[in-house]
């Protein structure tokens, strides 16, 4: 136990806080795009809403390596987006924390995306229409109207998305690398510390990435417990 302690006591947290940072940011860029991509594609035709939904949903079932190889060729200082972004306005992404971010979106979008569009489709479009009669703006519809009606998918969406990005491994090490302080997370941690077969330092990592993600869904039941969203039988 105090051998435990002792090794606790001596560990680098930044991985936490790197990971920590790096999940809620990619979960409010994937919240907000997520939404408005979900409302885009149900206006769609159903011919060219598969093809949408497909590129959409491509990160969730393709490797994480594979994303993370088409998002290096993207924002390399070698190709034409990453030089604009370097030569117009100083951003780096390759090898930086914004990598990160930009990794952890683009695997855990999908999440967040088909999640919204599944709540959506649930809404009564009689609710739609009344407010319409009422003279509410489409875009005060979707927020006053839409939104809150879609809440628990929206909510589930946003938890789950949050829990995807703060384990993603694959697509972050190969866009921002591993770098100690600035770009290493938790999941790139444990993958090091095993291969130095330093199990006990892998297990207290991978006991921190459970309590999160199960606080997580703690809190999510939590509000649908008080929001009256669980049926009782």
């Amino acid at each position: 136990m105090k051998d435990l302690m002792e090794i606790i006591e001596g560990l680098d947290w930044s991985p936490l806080w790197i990971s920590l940072k790096t999940g809620v940011a990619a979960t409010i860029l994937s919240f907000f795009i997520g939404i408005f991509l979900a409302r885009q594609v149900i206006k769609m035709k159903s011919s060219l809403r598969a093809v949408i939904d497909g590129i959409l949903t491509l990160p969730l079932v393709l490797p994480p390596t594979v994303a993370g190889f088409f998002l290096l060729i993207i924002f390399s200082r070698r190709r034409p987006v990453g030089i604009f972004l370097y030569e117009n306005f100083d951003i780096k992404v390759v090898q930086s924390w914004l990598g990160c971010v930009i990794a952890a979106m683009v695997i855990a979008l999908p999440l967040m995306y088909r999640n919204a569009r599944g709540a959506f489709e649930l809404i009564d479009t009689d609710l739609v229409h009344a407010a319409r009669t009422l003279g509410m703006s489409e875009i005060r519809i979707f927020w006053k109207v839409i939104v809150p009606t879609a809440g628990p998918g929206i909510a589930a969406g946003t938890v789950l998305t949050f829990a995807r990005a703060l384990g993603e491994y694959g697509a972050t090490s190969m866009l921002a690398g591993n770098i100690p302080g600035k770009t290493a997370t938790i999941s790139q941690r444990i993958a090091m510390v095993i291969q130095d077969q330093d199990y006990v330092t892998a297990g207290i990592w991978v006991a921190v990435v459970l309590v999160i993600a199960f606080l997580a869904i703690v809190l999510l039941n939590l509000f649908y417990s008080r929001n009256g969203k669980y049926s009782r039988y």
